[in-house]
C-alpha cells in the first residue's frame, strides 16, 4: 500500500523557517517523482516544488524560487521542503504527492498518490 506522510506544519511568523518532510512507502522511490502542492482556502492547487527521485532535478514555482528548498533522502525514502523567508501568502495546506517516472514535472493532475496534508499559517 502506497503511503505518504507529511510532518513539520505549523505557525510561524513572517520571515521564519519550517521544515516540512515527507516519508513514502509501499512502492520503489528511485522509480517516482515527489512534489509538494499547496492549496489556500478558495483558490486551486498549485505546484511548489517537485522532484525526480532518480536523476534528483528539481522544479520550483515562480513564488517560492530562492525562498524554498526541496530535497531527497533516497535512503530514508523522504522527501524535504526547507522553506525560509516566509510569507503570509505562503500561508495554505501543504501536501505531498508521488507519480511513477523520472522528470520533475510538477502538474498535480498527473500525481497518483497523495498525503493527508499539513497545515502551514505564516503571521504578519
Amino acid at each position: 500500500e502506497v503511503q505518504l506522510v507529511e510532518s513539520g506544519g505549523g505557525l510561524v511568523q513572517a520571515g521564519g523557517s519550517l521544515r516540512l518532510s515527507c516519508a513514502a512507502s509501499g512502492f520503489t522511490f528511485d522509480d517516482y517523482a515527489i512534489g509538494w502542492f499547496r492549496q489556500a482556502p478558495g483558490k486551486e492547487r498549485e505546484g511548489v516544488s517537485c522532484i525526480s527521485s532518480s536523476d534528483g532535478s528539481t522544479y520550483y514555482a515562480d513564488s517560492v524560487k530562492g525562498r524554498f528548498t526541496i530535497s531527497s533522502d533516497n535512503a530514508k525514502n523522504t522527501v524535504y521542503l526547507q522553506m525560509n523567508s516566509l510569507k503570509p501568502e505562503d500561508t495554505a495546506v501543504y501536501y505531498c504527492a508521488a507519480r511513477r517516472g523520472s522528470g520533475y514535472g510538477c502538474y498535480a493532475e498527473e500525481y497518483d498518490y497523495w498525503g493527508q496534508g499539513t497545515q502551514v499559517t505564516v503571521s504578519s
